[in-house]
């Protein structure tokens, strides 16, 4: 089972919201992400949730071919 550190990787005003809201979040839930960061992946992928975002074909193939590259770990 996958777990993580939702405050290290939500802004403050998500941490204690449950996963379906999280998914349901527009992507500046997510911290380092900024409003103007989610209006660009809308207009560019289509992207307007956390769960769009995690689906996303192109971040899955960054981390597919980011995971081949175990000479960088």
């Amino acid at each position: 089972m996958a777990s993580i550190d939702l405050d290290k990787v939500l802004d403050k005003a998500w941490t204690d919201k449950s996963l379906p809201e999280i998914l349901a979040a527009p992507v500046s839930a997510l911290k380092g992400v900024s409003d103007r960061d989610g209006e660009l992946l809308q207009e560019a992928f289509g992207v307007k949730t956390v769960a769009d975002l995690g689906d996303l074909k192109y971040a899955r193939w960054a981390q597919a071919l980011a995971a081949l590259d175990i000479s960088t770990k």
